[in-house]
């Protein structure tokens, strides 16, 4: 497996993917943060996507998977070590370990849980428990990451999140 895979490492505020870049690899999180996000075209924010910590994934599947420019940034915010496989490697790895394929679908399958819950909570409930909730579920992000980025990952401003934090008595 070590032929197909290759290290590199991300200072803090290195990108690993500009919008309008192919993304070129699949990329697993050894250690450090990373956030995606693209600016919005309407207010000029940067506005928060995921972020992605060790033993995560992080790639714009889209572009990875048609080799077509991003259309968002994944930066890091610390530094982080990455293992990389290329498509043309990623497609022959399984080819070669064709059981690796139940690996990355089971990975697929989660990703695309915590999508579908992202867009459910982002329509149905209130940016407070839409906040609780990534406390729960994220623990170890919401330790590491500022809160203007949590807040605009969240899509409201870092004031709101301010008091919500006050009201829930959240340090």
């Amino acid at each position: 497996m070590d032929t197909f895979w290759s290290k590199k490492i991300l200072e803090k505020g290195d990108y690993l993917l500009r919008n309008g870049e192919v993304c070129r690899t699949d990329n697993y999180i050894v250690s450090g943060t990373l956030k995606a996000f693209y600016i919005n075209a309407d207010t000029g924010n940067e506005e928060i996507l995921y972020f992605a910590i060790d033993d995560w994934w992080a790639t714009d599947m889209e572009s990875f998977r048609k080799q077509r420019p991003s259309i968002y940034n994944i930066q890091a915010l610390e530094k982080t070590e990455l293992l990389q496989i290329s498509y043309h490697s990623f497609q022959k790895m399984l080819e070669q370990i064709p059981s690796l394929e139940r690996y990355f679908r089971i990975i697929l399958e989660s990703y695309l849980g915590a999508l579908q819950k992202r867009i459910i909570y982002n329509h149905i409930y209130t940016a407070e428990y839409r906040y609780l909730d990534f406390l729960q579920t994220y623990p170890k992000i919401a330790a590491k990451i500022p809160q203007y980025l949590i807040a605009s990952y969240l899509g409201i401003s870092p004031e709101f999140l301010s008091r919500i934090r006050k009201k829930n008595k959240i340090r």
